[in-house]
């Protein structure tokens, strides 16, 4: 009598590890840039692009994947399309970086937590999905969180706007050319894209003798900070790559605020950040939006065919 092979579940676990891992680590950058506070937000910016930009070269190298760059770098198309998802992202680490360096990491937390429903609305903007009305009502929820801030700020909050703004574009961007290039092509294309702008902005600070390492605050321990800023910023997108093909989309959706959450408990119990009545009542309406969202996520995935093996993505 034969029995039918049982499929390992090894490759979900693993999976679930990567992207856990990613989401973990991304929660935890918020310690990593208030290290680097010395250093201004461009210029910080600037290491990261180059050192990212090293750190995917040698990744090549060990990979031999030079094919699949220079097949990126000789398609106007996806060249194209990964030039302005490279600008994109750069001015999202900028506004980030900023952001947790100038005390509102509360504020890039609360960004990362509305960006899911940004990019909902944009894929009904750019992308012609039609929106559910529980969709519609996680919108509303959350832009009513946001309209809670202005109205008792008085401003716009810019920075986690910013942030949902410029990562919801980045992930449509992505969607458009991901279907042709890998996570690891796609990244060291973006980085070289935008590696003339750092290398000229941080000559011009050279030049005039404002860099980190030439000012009274510079040191060996900042330099070597700098310099791991190109792994920090490769590894959990990689682990993502490789964490996102072997779990399914609703574990992704759901694993996804992980790092904000870390970063919000950061912002009040480690820096020690000014949480007001108005933020808190802000922060519940967006989690509530988010609650909204998963339930949906989660019944929307329930619903569909399992399939061999269910696993999707």
């Amino acid at each position: 009598m034969s029995t039918s092979p049982t499929r390992s579940p090894a490759p979900a676990t693993t999976g679930l590890a990567m992207v856990l891992g990613c989401y973990v680590l991304w929660g935890m950058f918020p310690l990593y840039f208030h290290l680097l506070a010395a250093a201004g937000s461009l210029e910080i910016i600037g290491h990261r692009i180059l050192w990212t930009l090293a750190t995917c070269l040698i990744a090549v190298a060990l990979m031999r994947r030079w094919g699949r760059l220079r097949a990126a770098l000789t398609t106007p198309r996806l060249l194209r399309s990964l030039v302005v998802s490279g600008i994109i992202v750069t001015l999202n680490w900028l506004i980030y970086v900023y952001g947790v360096n100038s005390g509102r990491t509360a504020d890039a937390a609360l960004g990362y937590f509305i960006n899911p429903l940004v990019t909902v609305a944009l894929a009904a903007l750019f992308l012609g999905e039609r929106l559910r009305r529980i969709q519609l009502a996680a919108l509303g929820l959350a832009s009513l969180g946001v309209l809670v801030l202005v109205v008792a700020q008085g401003t716009l909050p810019w920075v986690s706007l910013g942030l949902a703004g410029t990562f919801g574009l980045y992930g449509l961007a992505k969607k458009r050319s991901g279907a042709h290039v890998d996570a690891l092509t796609g990244l060291t294309v973006e980085s070289l894209a935008v590696a003339p702008l750092a290398v000229a902005y941080l000559g011009c600070l050279a030049a005039q003798g404002q860099t980190v390492f030439q000012g009274p605050q510079g040191s060996p321990g900042i330099g070597l900070l700098l310099l791991t800023a190109g792994p920090v910023t490769a590894v959990p997108l990689l682990l993502f790559a490789a964490g996102a093909r072997r779990v399914a989309l609703t574990t992704i959706g759901m694993v996804q605020y992980l790092g904000p959450i870390l970063q919000f408990l950061l912002a009040w119990l480690v820096f020690h950040e000014e949480i007001t009545t108005a933020r808190w009542a802000a922060m519940v309406l967006v989690w509530a939006a988010v609650a909204v969202f998963i339930v949906d996520l989660v019944r929307q995935v329930s619903r569909r065919p399992s399939g061999r093996g269910g696993r999707q993505g």
